[in-house]
């Protein structure tokens, strides 16, 4: 096994640092679910985690880890919302600088948030190469230390106390289904139920539109994406070298699921289990129908975050109807 990669023991450690700050967030149910599905959905609601994402469990693992000296120099990211918002609110909760490199396409309600948690955003084009430029940029123009949107064991342990959560919260689940863009929160789920409970298949599930996970499943090495077009902004990213091996380690399968699907299991989440959801929030429903999931019957799903701008709801659901 890589040296680098994080094991359940540095799981079980980030869950102790970010105890304090982070919400043990509930699993839900819900008939209607279940029936669309054709099994028992129990749903990990990070969308009630603090920023309203998965992402503040990585985020605030990486820097309550940072020593004092690096510390005060700050911290710099690159991200089209969630993680730019979780780095600005954990390093509040340090009183550090955070520097957030966010391309011009990102949501304005994520930028709105970035922002309130007081950090500064730098903008740049919405290309992998540009954000990455930008971020080496301000990291030597401020010192700052950088803390990648999940490419990152500290993020990848951090993300993984997701699961641990969801371990402890419901025994016996024949499989949890994940979304995957860069790939932190799927490594974490991965070695975290590798360990816990290895009769459990995780699957990862990423839009048809930003299918970079899948093709490099097939071809054994990182088939890059750029500026892909999904209603899934939070799962636009491509694998990283931490977050690749584990993956195509321990994953079973990346489920493939259209705009369309996507949109549906948004409204169907919204209306029926009555939960704030973005487009990469919903998907593991979507993938949830797929046929190489049906002979499961308890399945968990991580709805990974509820952050969406608001007026542009109508037109995320209309695309079911497309």
């Amino acid at each position: 096994m890589d040296a680098t990669r994080p094991g359940l023991d540095d799981i079980r450690i980030a869950a102790e640092r970010i105890a304090p700050h982070v919400h043990r967030t509930p699993v839900v149910t819900c008939g209607a679910i279940n029936d669309a599905c054709g099994m028992e959905i129990f749903l990990k609601c990070e969308n009630f985690q603090k920023v309203g994402a998965f992402k503040a469990r990585g985020a605030c693992n990486a820097v309550m880890g940072l020593d004092e000296d690096t510390a005060e120099r700050g911290v710099v990211t690159h991200s089209s919302g969630n993680h730019a918002q979780a780095l600005a609110w954990a390093a509040s909760l340090r009183g550090i600088p955070a520097h957030i490199v966010m391309p011009t396409n990102a949501p304005a309600v994520k930028r709105r948030g970035v922002i309130g948690y007081g950090g500064i955003v730098h903008d740049c084009k919405p290309t992998v190469e540009d954000r990455e430029q930008n971020a080496d940029r301000v990291c030597r123009e401020t010192g700052g230390t950088l803390i990648p949107p999940y490419d990152d064991p500290r993020i990848i342990a951090g993300q993984g106390t997701c699961a641990l959560e969801l371990l402890g919260q419901v025994p016996d689940l024949d499989a949890i289904i994940c979304p995957v863009g860069g790939g932190g929160v799927l490594s974490g789920t991965a070695i975290a139920t590798n360990a816990l409970s290895p009769e459990t298949t995780v699957y990862a599930a990423e839009p048809e539109r930003a299918d970079d996970a899948f093709r490099s499943m097939a071809s054994g090495r990182i088939e890059p994406m750029d500026n892909p077009d999904t209603i899934a902004d939070g799962l636009r990213t491509t694998l990283g070298e931490h977050t690749f091996p584990v993956i195509r380690d321990l994953v079973k399968e990346v489920l493939l699921v259209g705009e369309a699907e996507m949109a549906a299991a948004m409204r169907l989440v919204m209306e029926r289990a009555k939960l704030v959801v973005e487009p990469s929030g919903a998907i593991g429903v979507a993938a949830a129908s797929n046929p190489k999931v049906s002979h499961h019957r308890r399945v968990g799903v991580i709805i990974t975050g509820g952050n969406f701008d608001l007026m542009n709801l109508p037109a995320l659901l209309s695309v079911a109807e497309d």
